[in-house]
């Protein structure tokens, strides 16, 4: 009896301490639960004697990505100015990221989406954009390769599709709404590092994100370091060389037109191999699940980490949840190496015996 008696007494304490627990306040829609994703240290991957490492876990977003800021951005300027009417179709390119985000606001908002994508990029991202009700056109690849002659080939398409129905067409690699989008995000890192941020490192895709949160920063702190990130298979803005990789979202083959070179401090390259491990070495050390674009981050963030020394905060970006490359080459092969038995299905006969 006396231990019964302990055991409600510690459950009423639990619950008291669950009352003085505050929570955010509800919101009137999907779209009000954008933002203000996790900042996580990184632990395990991170050597003595560099600075401390802390990731954006952009994944918290919606549809797991940081690209559901810039979509909400650009539709809500598109519907401000009158360029997108109410129940009118929006049709947009993209490597897919973009075109869930826009599939969620599309579908919160009520506008038809018409997506451009190809075979190079995750099936578990067409999925999300059927799902969430878009219609899609399919480009094929050169044996899933992203490539410049790929990326420019959706453009076209899309923009095919845009003449021909009116549906008011997002064009984010021109849209200039798109970065403000991606300006929160940088308040959110100041705010929740306490203002202790050194520096910024992230990839470069359409460069509205590393812009936005790069001019944020600079608002609060202007000598801060920022780092642009780019496959080495790929390094236009920093050797004007374009070529194939795997690191979808990242790395379009020719230099994004929203593309500042002042907002980079430095360039850095990183391999698809090595990016890819990266997001493998997160999910399994740090319990952080992401892309190869947020490997490339990482790997990026840890040699500026070793540079800068224990003294210093780098912050970089987890772009979106490794639930989206189930099956690419990032994730396809995880359940083989963790299997460790096979057993055979038992028949009902069987397990009587047993």
């Amino acid at each position: 009896m006396t231990q019964r008696r302990e055991t409600r007494s510690e459950m009423r304490s639990l619950d008291d301490a669950h009352d003085t627990r505050s929570f955010p306040p509800a919101v009137p829609d999907v779209l009000g639960s954008i933002g203000g994703t996790p900042l996580v240290q990184l632990r395990l991957v991170v050597s003595p004697g560099m600075a401390r490492v802390l990731v954006k876990v952009e994944g918290a977003n919606p549809t797991g990505s940081m690209k559901d800021r810039m979509a909400r951005a650009a539709v809500e300027a598109a519907e401000a100015d009158g360029r997108l009417r109410p129940g009118g179709s929006v049709v947009e390119y993209t490597g897919g990221s973009t075109g869930t985000s826009l599939a969620l606001v599309c579908a919160a908002k009520g506008h038809p989406l018409l997506i451009v994508t190809s075979d190079a990029f995750s099936q578990e991202k067409r999925d999300h954009q059927a799902a969430l009700g878009a219609r899609i056109t399919l480009v094929q690849s050169d044996r899933g390769q992203i490539t410049e002659q790929l990326v420019k080939s959706m453009i076209e398409v899309a923009r095919g599709i845009a003449a021909e129905t009116g549906a008011w067409w997002v064009d984010q690699l021109n849209n200039k709404d798109a970065a403000a989008g991606y300006e929160a995000l940088g308040d959110e890192i100041w705010q929740q590092t306490e203002g202790r941020v050194d520096a910024f490192v992230h990839s470069v895709g359409t460069a509205h994100s590393i812009h936005g949160v790069t001019a944020a920063l600079r608002r609060h702190r202007g000598d801060i370091i920022t780092v642009a990130v780019e496959p080495a298979e790929s390094p236009i803005l920093s050797e004007g060389r374009s070529g194939a990789h795997g690191i979808e979202g990242i790395g379009i083959g020719f230099a994004p037109p929203m593309w500042d070179p002042a907002d980079a401090t430095e360039l850095m390259t990183v391999t698809t191999h090595d990016a890819e491990e990266m997001a493998r070495r997160l999910a399994r050390d740090e319990a952080l699940f992401a892309g190869a674009s947020s490997g490339a981050n990482v790997v990026a963030a840890l040699r500026l980490a070793e540079r800068l020394g224990p003294a210093a905060t780098v912050v970089t970006l987890l772009v979106d949840s490794g639930l989206k490359y189930l099956t690419t080459d990032v994730y396809r092969d995880a359940e083989r190496g963790a299997l460790s038995d096979m057993r055979q299905l038992m028949t009902l006969s069987e397990l009587e015996l047993s």
